[in-house]
């Protein structure tokens, strides 16, 4: 029998498209914790957020160090970080080489929607625009799994589910 490290997945995506909820029901069927990385931004990310002005690379970097380390030490788990460009990605898998992510992905038509109906969090919808201005899709050889976000629920949470069960060989 080979052993592996443990198993951490990370939901990406922009804004709306569903990495707590579908990340909270993944780790609760995975039996794994769930983080969600936008309680590990410094304060001023987050009031800089909430005035509707989008984060750069150097806000985002301190909080990128902080995902990471999370990442670490809570391993086995599900963390939902937006991961939005391929040099963020590399910083997480620097300090977790055998993390697995996951794109969510969901056009800007329904991410309005959902954006609309949400209710108390941090980040405006009037930011969509950044998100997917910054976001840079997975390439092939990043080995993304990209899931449609307009799947059900349950459906999504059981095939991250099933990226974050231990592996056995």
């Amino acid at each position: 029998m080979t052993s592996h490290p443990p198993t951490v997945v990370v939901l990406m995506g922009v804004s709306g498209a569903g990495k707590t909820t579908v990340g909270m029901a993944a780790a609760a069927l995975a039996g794994v914790r769930f983080l969600d990385a936008d309680a590990l931004h410094p304060e001023a990310n987050v009031a800089k957020m909430a005035a509707g002005t989008p984060l750069d690379d150097a806000d985002r970097a301190p909080w990128l160090d902080a995902v990471a380390a999370a990442l670490v030490a809570e391993a086995p788990c599900i963390m939902a970080c937006s991961a939005l460009r391929a040099a963020y990605r590399e910083r997480l898998r620097r300090d977790a080489p055998h993390a697995r992510f996951v794109l969510l992905d969901l056009d800007r038509p329904a991410l309005e929607a959902r954006l609309a109906a949400r209710e108390g969090h941090f980040m405006p919808a009037a930011l969509l625009d950044s998100q997917l201005a910054t976001l840079e899709p997975p390439t092939p050889g990043e080995g993304v799994l990209v899931l449609d976000a307009t799947r059900p629920v349950d459906e999504l949470a059981t095939a991250v589910a099933a990226l974050a069960l231990p592996r056995v060989d």
